[in-house]
C-alpha cells in the first residue's frame, strides 16, 4: 500500500475555526467521504473540489480501490479554512501559495506567519472601510426614517 504524502493541512489542521472534536459526521479512522458527501457537507460543487485538487489548493485526496476520491475529516477541515480565506477575498493564487508552503513543511512556518499577518491586515482594512460605509448608511437610514415620520 502506498504511503500518503504529508497532507496540506497536517500542520494547519485543528483549532482556529475548525470543527471541534466530535463535530465531524464520522470519527477519525472511519472518515472516508465520497465526493457527493463532501458536496453536501461543504456546499462546494464536485467540479470545484476536483479543481481545488488539480490546482494544488487541496492536497492529493485518497482514492478507493476503484479510483473514487475518499475525503477525510482533515480534508473537511482544510476546505473549511479555504472557505474562510475565500471569504476574505484572497485570490486563489495566494491560497494555493499558502497550501504549497504548508506542504513544504515546518521550515516555512515563518513565511506562513508573514503571509497570514498580511492577510489579517488586509481584512482589518476592509472591515474599517465597511464600518465607514455602514456609518454612512446608518445616517442615511435615520434621515430617511425621520423624513417619512414627518410626512405622516
Amino acid at each position: 500500500m502506498k504511503v500518503r504524502e504529508r497532507h496540506v493541512q497536517d500542520v494547519d489542521a485543528g483549532g482556529c475555526g475548525t470543527p471541534v472534536p466530535g463535530a465531524h459526521p464520522r470519527p477519525d479512522g472511519r472518515d472516508r467521504y465520497t465526493i457527493s458527501e463532501v458536496v453536501s457537507l461543504s456546499g462546494l460543487s464536485a467540479h470545484t473540489l476536483r479543481w481545488y485538487e488539480r490546482i494544488g489548493l487541496l492536497g492529493e485526496v485518497e482514492r478507493s480501490h476503484t479510483g473514487q476520491r475518499r475525503f477525510t475529516n482533515r480534508d473537511l477541515d482544510w476546505l473549511s479554512l479555504v472557505g474562510k480565506l475565500r471569504l476574505t477575498g484572497m485570490p486563489v493564487a495566494e491560497m494555493v501559495r499558502y497550501a504549497e508552503l504548508v506542504r513544504e513543511g515546518d521550515h516555512t512556518v515563518g513565511e506562513r506567519l508573514e503571509f497570514l499577518v498580511a492577510a489579517r491586515e488586509d481584512v482589518r482594512g476592509r472591515i474599517a472601510e465597511l464600518q465607514g460605509a455602514l456609518e454612512v448608511l446608518e445616517c442615511k437610514v435615520s434621515a430617511h426614517a425621520a423624513a417619512v415620520a414627518e410626512s405622516h
